[in-house]
């Protein structure tokens, strides 16, 4: 079995009013169940980087093989999040 890494999502950025009140700093570490505190929109969207990283993938338009940022789904009031592979 391939070897699964912990994840880390923080949020980078944050423009108009999120509804789940995400903020820069906010962040969760995911490691084989779902994080408390992250509203469903927004882990949704960032499902499947988060088990690319996991299982040692890496996103070939990101600088950095460990990482990848994405947004949430909600145009009008845009949350950004890093996601991070946490190596051992």
């Amino acid at each position: 079995m391939t070897e699964a890494y912990d994840v880390r999502v923080r949020v980078i950025s944050q423009k108009g009013t999120c509804g789940a009140a995400h903020k820069v700093g906010n962040e969760w570490v995911i490691s084989g169940k779902t994080p408390d505190g992250i509203c469903l929109s927004a882990f949704n969207a960032l499902y499947p980087s988060v088990r690319t990283l996991m299982f040692g993938e890496t996103f070939p338009w990101s600088p950095d093989p460990d990482a990848n940022s994405l947004a949430c789904t909600d145009a009008e009031n845009l949350v950004v999040f890093e996601i991070r592979r946490m190596r051992k």
